[in-house]
C-alpha cells in the first residue's frame, strides 16, 4: 500500500480476559511498524476500573509494558478512514501468557501434533435495548417479532441491516442473522474457518454489533440472561477436525469417529470445570439451567439441541461437533481454546464415551453431572482440574480465576437486576 492510499488511522485491539476491546487509534505509518506497546495492567482492571493485583500483570513491579505484535495483514473497518490491526501480545519477545489468541494457536499447534487442525464456527446471541423516557434501558420493542424472524417488524430500526451491510465491508464472513427465541434477540452466525480466525472474526463482529448500536441509541448485550423472563444468549462453539489431506475426520464414514468419540468424552470429562472458563459472569448461572436449551448436563447426543455436545454427522464434509455451554461475555479465543483442548485430552488420553441421551434433555435426563450452581463454585472447579488448566494455560487460568473472584465478591449480596446493570454496558 503506498503512503498516498494509506487510511487516515489504524485502530489496533486485542481481547482481554473481560472480553473488552482494548486498543489504540495510530497513524497508519506507525502502526505499520509492527508493534504497539501497552501496559500489561490493562489485564488487571476489574469491570468497575479497580486495579487488582493479577498475576502476570507485573503489580509490583510497576506494572510493565507489553508489546502487541501485529498481524501483517490488516483489514478494513467499520469506522470511516480506519483500518483494523490484530495481533499476539509479548513479553520479552515472547508470547503473553495472558494472551488468550496466543493460547488458542499454542492449542492449534497442540492438535497437528496430532495430525489434524481444528476448523471452527461460532454462533453469538444477543439482546437489543432501547431507552425509555426515564432513561431507564428496556427491550427493544418488536411487537411483531418471531423466531427465525427477518424484516423490519423483527428489527424496526434496522439494526441488523447495518451490522449486515460494515460486516461486508469490514471482511467479517457471515453465514446468517435472524431472530432468535424471544422479542428483540438475535443470533449472528459466522462461516467456518482455520479457530484463529474465526474467533478475530467473532470479536470484531462483537465489538462492532455494539458500536453501531450505540449511535442508534440502542444497547446491544451479550449478556448471557438479561431478562430473566425471557430465554438466555449463548455462543455455541462448533467445530470439525481435518486431516493433512484436509478431509474431515468427524464421521468420514457417516458415523461418529473414534476421534470424534475421544473428543466428546473429554468434554463431559472436564464438563464443570470447563463452566469456570465459558460461563465466567455471575449472571451466566441463571441462563445454565436445567431445561434451559443450553450446556447445563454432561451429555450428549446426534442432533439434539437439549444436550451439551451436539453432534451432526449428516453430511460426511460439514459433520461437526457443537457445544453449547458459553456466552458471549467470555472471550472468544479462550472459550475455543479451552474447548479444544478439552476435546484434545480425551483424544490424547483415548477416554471412553458414555452412551448417547436418549430422553428429551428438558425434563427427563439420563445424566447426573451438571455445570456447578454458581460461578463461584464452577471457578473452584476449574481451580481443581490441574489438566485442564495445564492444557489452557496455567498463567492466563490463574489470572482469570483472580479476575473472577473478586468479581464474585463485589457482587455477593446483590440483586439479579443489580448484578444485570453492573455487567450491561460492557456485555
Amino acid at each position: 500500500m503506498s503512503d498516498a492510499t494509506l487510511p487516515l488511522r489504524t485502530r489496533a485491539m486485542f481481547c482481554d480476559l473481560l472480553n473488552l476491546p482494548r486498543g489504540k487509534y495510530l497513524p497508519a505509518d506507525v502502526a505499520a511498524g509492527g508493534s504497539v506497546g501497552f501496559a500489561r495492567g490493562a489485564f488487571a482492571v476489574s469491570y468497575d476500573r479497580d486495579l487488582l493485583t493479577i498475576p502476570g500483570c507485573g503489580y509490583h513491579e510497576g506494572l510493565p509494558d507489553m508489546e502487541l505484535v501485529l498481524d501483517s495483514e490488516h483489514r478494513p473497518g467499520w469506522q470511516t478512514n480506519t483500518e483494523v490491526a490484530l495481533g499476539d501480545l509479548h513479553v520479552d519477545g515472547e508470547p503473553f501468557g495472558l494472551c488468550a489468541r496466543s493460547a488458542l494457536k499454542r492449542c492449534v499447534a497442540d492438535w497437528q501434533g496430532l495430525g489434524f487442525t481444528p476448523m471452527v464456527g461460532l454462533e453469538t446471541e444477543a439482546y437489543v435495548f432501547q431507552r425509555d423516557d426515564d432513561g431507564i434501558w428496556r427491550p427493544y420493542d418488536t411487537p411483531g417479532a418471531f423466531v427465525y424472524g427477518t424484516g423490519p417488524q423483527n428489527d424496526p430500526k434496522g439494526l441488523t441491516d447495518e451490522i449486515w451491510e460494515a460486516a461486508q465491508q469490514a471482511n467479517i464472513p457471515i453465514e446468517s442473522m435472524n431472530g432468535e427465541f424471544d422479542n428483540g434477540q438475535f443470533e449472528f452466525t459466522l462461516r467456518f474457518g482455520e479457530a484463529c480466525k474465526s474467533c478475530d472474526d467473532a470479536f470484531l463482529l462483537r465489538t462492532m454489533a455494539r458500536e453501531l448500536a450505540f449511535k442508534k441509541g440502542l444497547l446491544l448485550s451479550f449478556l448471557p440472561k438479561p431478562i430473566p423472563e425471557r430465554g438466555g444468549s449463548g455462543l455455541h462453539v462448533n467445530f470439525s477436525l481435518v486431516d493433512e489431506h484436509g478431509q474431515n475426520q468427524i464421521a468420514p464414514e457417516g458415523e461418529l469417529s473414534a476421534l470424534a468419540q475421544h473428543s466428546i468424552a473429554g468434554l463431559l470429562q472436564h464438563h464443570e470445570a470447563l463452566a469456570g472458563l465459558l460461563a465466567a459472569t455471575v449472571n451466566s448461572y441463571d441462563r445454565l439451567s436445567q431445561g434451559s436449551m443450553a450446556g447445563y448436563w454432561a451429555n450428549w447426543a446426534e442432533d439434539h439441541r437439549l444436550v451439551t455436545t451436539r453432534s451432526s454427522t449428516k453430511s460426511v464434509r460439514s459433520a461437526r461437533l457443537e457445544h453449547r455451554m458459553a456466552d458471549c461475555s467470555t472471550n472468544p479465543y479462550l472459550a475455543v481454546t479451552s474447548v479444544l483442548q478439552a476435546a484434545r485430552l480425551g483424544v490424547a488420553n483415548s477416554l471412553p464415551l458414555q452412551k448417547a441421551e436418549d430422553l428429551d434433555g428438558m425434563e427427563n435426563v439420563r445424566a447426573r453431572r451438571h455445570v456447578p450452581a454458581t460461578l463461584n463454585k464452577a471457578l473452584d472447579a476449574l481451580d481443581n482440574n490441574a489438566l485442564l488448566r495445564e492444557a489452557v494455560g496455567s498463567l492466563l487460568c490463574d489470572a482469570l480465576l483472580f479476575l473472577k473472584r473478586d468479581e464474585v465478591k463485589r457482587l455477593a449480596g446483590k440483586s439479579v437486576d443489580e448484578v444485570r446493570d453492573f455487567y450491561l454496558p460492557f456485555v
